[in-house]
């Protein structure tokens, strides 16, 4: 109802804009699964020798948390090594032998030791191996008591915590800003830990470091689709040519081969030259990250160097590489003096038709999410021609914005969008059950994959 006036003069109204900016989402958060039992071994040096203690996680098991460093990533789920643990371990096996002496004057070393014990059994990590006096034999009692099986009495570091550390690691070397990440102690609880991933409104991109098994491709793929979302796989380590099978979905993304990273625990074990063979995953899910923060999603990820790689497992040819691009199959070689991500395929390839392209199915999911949430505002807004104009309004000024950024095609924003809100889309029976019916076509920009180049010879003039 318009406000009355009595007194003469000018009046300043507010009044709701004609169009409601839309803000476009994040593209690049990814959510990590992995498998790290409840005590993870870690080695460490005590001089000249190679000692292991035993650590808990503070991260809880099936519960999602929000990363934004790598030194956030070691405080809740491990480092590669174990020093730093091993120190406070030590301190507080000492501070609890001091205790337990003064509180226990006339007790003998039995009783002294057990409470000791006791004291290091509680905390979070424990010696295995090595220490000085009594800390170091209640540390170690604490250890055999509580270990986590032969893993940590032969010394031996869990592959599944190897690659989800140097997963997360790699990608915030290749330029990601945040992730969440989620552990579960086995293979068969990665649905219940992408369930828990689903609540967070985030997360753009899932992948699960290392479990390269049919049933996790199939869950992580299932999740993505009904997500609308996007998954990074992995093959298994030491895969042939001929091993690469994938299923088909728009909604996920193969990559082959396997990376050689330096690993610290490695070089402290004295292992060859200190390098180990890790899942591409996390370091392809940086590489969108960084991709989409300097060009924009709707540029492939793809012609893009990895970092932090020394070298690849396998080498593949470009003849090989024709075979495995059609089926959806992207390979990493050694090109242009680096390490690149050559290929920008979704899982199936040719099969997946108009959403071959990786950079198709994600810029897909982020139009479609951002004009879902800047449109919010629409709902249970008397339906009128004005409402249709205002939609109209606020849609034309998103697409323009990324038409101008060179994410559709056309010489013109016309010829690169339309919308259609009016009478047609929505008559009177659509009216009548409450529905508002946009309909809105883009052209996206599909990468140039194949840069052919007609050279002919001529005679002079």
């Amino acid at each position: 109802m318009p406000a009355t006036y009595s007194s003469p003069g000018v009046y300043v109204e507010e009044v709701p804009p004609m169009s409601r900016p839309i803000a476009g989402v994040s593209t690049s958060t990814p959510g990590f699964v992995g498998i790290i039992d409840t005590f993870i071994a870690l080695p460490y040096t005590e001089g000249e020798t190679l000692k292991w203690l035993k650590h808990k996680p503070g991260a809880e098991a099936g519960k999602p948390y929000r990363i934004s460093s790598w030194s956030n990533y070691v405080e809740l789920f491990g480092d590669f090594i174990g020093t730093k643990y091993a120190e406070n371990a030590m301190a507080a096996g000492v501070a609890a032998a001091a205790a337990a002496k003064l509180a226990n004057k006339d007790a003998d070393n039995a009783k002294i030791k057990a409470a000791v014990t006791a004291a290091v059994a509680a905390a979070t990590t424990t010696v295995l191996a090595g220490g000085d006096a009594d800390a170091a034999a209640a540390a170690g009692a604490a250890g055999k008591a509580n270990d986590m099986g032969s893993a940590s009495v032969k010394g031996e570091i869990s592959v599944h915590q190897r690659n989800l550390a140097h997963a997360v690691f790699g990608f915030f070397n290749n330029g990601g800003t945040n992730c969440y990440v989620v552990r579960v102690e086995a293979a068969a609880k990665i649905d219940v830990a992408l369930a828990a991933l689903s609540a967070i409104e985030d997360i753009s991109m899932v992948a699960a470091p290392g479990l390269a098994a049919d049933a996790a491709h199939a869950s992580l793929i299932t999740y993505a689709t009904r997500q609308q979302q996007f998954a990074i796989l992995d093959f298994a380590a030491s895969s042939t040519l001929a091993d690469l099978k994938i299923s088909t979905s728009p909604y996920a993304a193969a990559y082959y081969p396997w990376l050689k990273v330096f690993d610290p625990a490695t070089a402290l074990e004295k292992k060859g030259d200190g390098t180990v063979l890790v899942p591409p995953s996390g370091h392809i899910a940086g590489v969108y990250a960084r991709s989409d923060a300097a060009r924009g999603v709707f540029k492939a990820p793809a012609n893009e160097a990895l970092l932090g790689v020394t070298a690849i497992e396998t080498n593949v040819s470009r003849e090989e590489q024709g075979v495995l691009n059609s089926a959806g199959i992207n390979i990493i070689r050694q090109l242009n003096g680096a390490l690149r991500v050559w290929g920008a395929r979704t899982a199936g390839g040719d099969k997946n038709g108009e959403y071959r392209y990786v950079s198709t199915r994600r810029y897909f999911n982020y139009l479609r999410q951002s004009i879902d949430s800047g449109t919010q505002f629409v709902v249970f807004e008397p339906h009128t021609p004005a409402l249709w104009q205002r939609v109209i309004r606020t849609l034309t000024d998103f697409l323009t914005n990324e038409w101008r950024s060179g994410a559709l095609f056309g010489e013109t924003a016309k010829q690169a969008f339309f919308i259609k809100c009016d009478a047609e889309t929505n008559p009177a029976s659509s009216r009548e059950q409450g529905q508002l019916i946009v309909e809105i076509g883009v052209a996206i920009v599909k990468p140039a994959e194949f840069v052919i180049f007609r050279i002919q010879q001529t005679s002079g003039s």
